[in-house]
């Protein structure tokens, strides 16, 4: 969702942009910043069961994702080096969201179910990023899928965000199993197009 209307998001944030270039600031270290605060969020409150500041501050964190690339090309300083960095520490964030549902399951949540199938979902979130961009790197296509990075992001943030509003955590083990099955969808689906184009090329 943040990538559908990234357009809407980036005329929101470009004065944050320029007011953070004018204090010297660099994309890179908003890059860093903002992973640091997701996982911190995600890492930090989940586990405690406060689901709500935690998502509060992982949201507050996650829009660095855009800022940092509109500095970047405002700047006219976009790099191969900083869009690695970007895509790399972005993982690093969405395995914290994942890996504070983890620890909360396996400690005060006490489900070891639950734990199992939160982990499920931070291990098939790495796969279907790996996967597409190992099929970039032999000169494939692999940008299919039912649940893009965005999409599982947004999702988890806010039913867990909705379950500590209303005192609902039933909604997080109900948005992981939709996760888990999508994200399963998108790993075959961008294997069985990548099979199409290795059979293709023969």
């Amino acid at each position: 969702m943040l990538e559908r209307f990234r357009a809407f998001w980036a005329a929101l944030f470009t004065p944050v942009a320029r007011f953070l270039l004018r204090l010297g600031v660099s994309a890179d270290a908003v890059t860093v910043v903002g992973t640091i605060g997701v996982c911190a969020g995600a890492l930090v409150f989940f586990p405690r069961g406060d689901f709500l500041v935690g998502v509060l501050v992982c949201t507050a964190f996650v829009f660095s994702d855009i800022i940092d690339g509109l500095m970047a090309r405002m700047s006219g300083k976009s790099s191969k080096f900083g869009a690695f960095l970007d895509s790399t520490l972005d993982r690093f964030g969405d395995a914290a969201i994942f890996g504070g549902l983890v620890m909360w399951y396996a400690g005060r949540g006490d489900s070891q179910p639950l734990a199992a199938l939160a982990l499920y979902c931070l291990v098939l979130g790495s796969i279907t990023s790996y996967a597409r961009a190992r099929a970039e790197s032999l000169g494939m296509r692999a940008n299919v899928g039912i649940a893009e990075r965005s999409d599982r992001l947004v999702s988890i943030l806010v039913m867990t965000g909705l379950a500590g509003i209303f005192d609902l955590p039933v909604l997080i083990p109900i948005t992981l199993a939709v996760l888990a099955v999508a994200s399963s969808i998108t790993v075959l689906q961008r294997v069985l197009l990548v099979r199409s184009q290795a059979l293709a090329d023969r």
